[in-house]
């Protein structure tokens, strides 16, 4: 059935490069850049597909069992344009002019210099070398780095200030998982290719892994009353566990005691810290305890949405695409 699969996935492939794409760079002068459109109308199939799902099945779980009922769609909709620029191929363009020719340039220099990347399929031959085998031991390492990356977008301030985008989200659908800074997708994305080509992941199981982790985001941020269970939840990354990172209070913070508090009556404190950081997995939560499993489905956005600054104000992150996007550059440079 895999092996179905993958041939009819390739056939596609192999047609629609031939078919369009490649008469059209040999029209304008593209044809050293063959195999980059090779790989890009793979991504693109990828990107439809994963639409489809998304349409047809994860929406009609949320229209079945919605945690709360959707009042602002002006906003879903701007989530499905970014939506679409990630799974249409857009936001890959910006890699491939950017981050893929520093990647290939700093890995060739290693070559040179008798560095070699590491191939993490050659560690035990005969078993992990067997293609399923390889994919699940790829997904594991960079869903242990995703997790370490999405700890820093929320540990650095400088980082944060972007990655607040992604969180002032109050109205949590199918479609937030690609609500976020260009800035902050550019460098999240440029650091998981870097590891991906060190520990020597093939490109169609790089596309794999991608489309799997995707899917399961756009499932966890969905507005979607679903628990896997108690053993489940601990197995595989659920809506309710990943709705509490996004969580009012909990998700980025945490509310420490003050000094003297008993005495004083001095109120507690919040600090950045937060909950649930895990991508895929929650393995790494439950390991460095980072883990909340509390079984509720309570509002989502960021504090100072809600509760005014020391300037009176509430933080404003735009409507529109690209107010979002410029209010993230004068965040990132503390203008607003």
């Amino acid at each position: 059935m895999a092996q179905w699969l993958s041939d009819g996935f390739d056939g596609l492939q192999q047609w629609l490069f031939e078919s369009l794409l490649q008469p059209l760079m040999f029209s304008m002068g593209w044809a050293s850049f063959l195999e980059d459109g090779y790989a890009a109308c793979g991504w693109l199939l990828v990107g439809l597909l994963q639409l489809g799902v998304i349409g047809l099945l994860i929406g009609p779980l949320q229209r079945l069992w919605p945690v709360e009922p959707v009042t602002d769609r002006a906003t879903i909709r701007t989530d499905i344009l970014y939506t679409l620029v990630h799974r249409l191929g857009l936001f890959r363009l910006g890699l491939f002019a950017t981050v893929e020719p520093l990647a290939d340039a700093l890995f060739g220099a290693l070559r040179v210099a008798g560095v070699s990347t590491f191939h993490l399929d050659g560690v035990w031959p005969g078993v992990s070398d067997v293609p399923w085998v390889s994919l699940l031991l790829y997904l594991l390492v960079l869903d242990f780095f995703g997790y370490w990356i999405h700890r820093a977008q929320h540990h650095f301030e400088w980082w944060w200030r972007l990655h607040s985008l992604h969180h002032a989200q109050r109205q949590m659908t199918m479609w937030s998982d690609s609500r976020n800074h260009l800035l902050d997708d550019l460098l999240r994305d440029a650091l998981l290719v870097a590891v991906a080509q060190f520990i020597g992941v093939m490109p169609g199981q790089f596309i794999a892994i991608v489309a799997i982790t995707q899917l399961s985001e756009n499932l966890q941020h969905a507005n979607l009353r679903l628990s896997f269970g108690r053993w489940g939840e601990r197995l595989w990354i659920s809506p309710r566990f990943h709705r509490l990172h996004h969580g009012i209070g909990i998700g980025h913070e945490t509310t420490v005691p003050s000094v003297g508090a008993g005495a004083s009556g001095a109120q507690p404190r919040v600090v950045p810290g937060g909950a649930n950081f895990g991508v895929l997995l929650p393995w790494w939560d439950m390991l460095l305890r980072s883990a909340n499993f509390d079984a509720r489905y309570g509002p989502t956005g960021v504090r100072d949405q809600v509760e005014p600054g020391a300037d009176g104000r509430l933080r404003d992150y735009g409507q529109g695409f690209w107010s979002q996007q410029w209010r993230g550059v004068l965040r990132l440079f503390g203008r607003t």
